[in-house]
């Protein structure tokens, strides 16, 4: 049984990912069951918040090898000449499996105030300062995230258990944080917030709560690949 400590504490185009999940404990290691999602009808999953001020918008889009394609829009408070970016496991303690993988982002591209970012290696691994050719306060990262999966087991082999945070995490860790996964979502934890139940809404229209400050926005989904 594959389960999330209730208050424990990346858009390429050809990359085949290997695999993450919620921490791991009980009779069968390749099993994922994470407690059940918090309902609140009064706030729609669907709902995207209005794009006014600095915040970190993220946009997953899961891949049936269990990579993600995502999209990451950042306005930051004030103008940066470096990005720091880090992946889901820098710097966290992830639960069970989960510390065992190896997330990695490739393909890498970026734009800042909507001009295009030369970049030298386009494949993150671990902490990574990226500077800009002029300080810029408008980012879109694009980039697929990859070694962040673990699959719940033959018996359902689609069932997977996934950490997602922004790059560009610790740019501002205070500035609002959505995060949103575009198919497949059955559940999500939040282990760095005091309140861990992250997921509003129900499926197949869940979605994970919105606002939440991008030093504290680490994810571990449990979601179905694509077929």
């Amino acid at each position: 049984m594959l389960g999330f400590g209730a208050t424990a504490g990346c858009s390429g185009r050809g990359v085949s990912p290997v695999a993450p999940s919620p921490g791991i404990e009980g009779r069968n290691p390749n099993s994922v069951a994470v407690p059940s999602p918090a309902r609140n009808p009064t706030t729609p999953a669907t709902t995207e918040p209005v794009r006014n001020g600095p915040g970190i918008w993220l946009r997953a889009v899961p891949r049936r090898d269990g990579s993600f394609d995502i999209t990451e829009d950042v306005l930051l408070p004030k103008a940066t000449d470096i990005l720091e970016l880090s992946l889901p496991s820098s710097g966290e303690r992830l639960p069970g499996m989960m510390a065992r993988t190896a997330p990695r982002a490739t393909n890498l591209e970026v734009t800042a105030d909507d001009q295009s970012v030369p970049i030298a290696q386009d494949r993150i691994t671990g902490p990574q300062d990226l500077p800009l050719t002029r300080a810029a306060r408008k980012l879109r990262l694009t980039y697929r995230l990859s070694g962040s999966v673990v699959r719940s087991g033959p018996t359902r082999p689609r069932r997977a258990g996934a950490a997602i945070r922004p790059l560009t995490a610790t740019l501002a860790g205070s500035i609002p944080t959505t995060v949103t996964v575009t198919r497949g979502l059955l559940n999500a934890v939040c282990p760095l917030l005091g309140e861990t139940r992250c997921a509003i809404g129900d499926p197949p229209n869940l979605g994970i709560r919105p606002g939440i400050p991008a030093g504290k926005a680490l994810v571990v989904l449990q979601l179905d690949l694509p077929k």
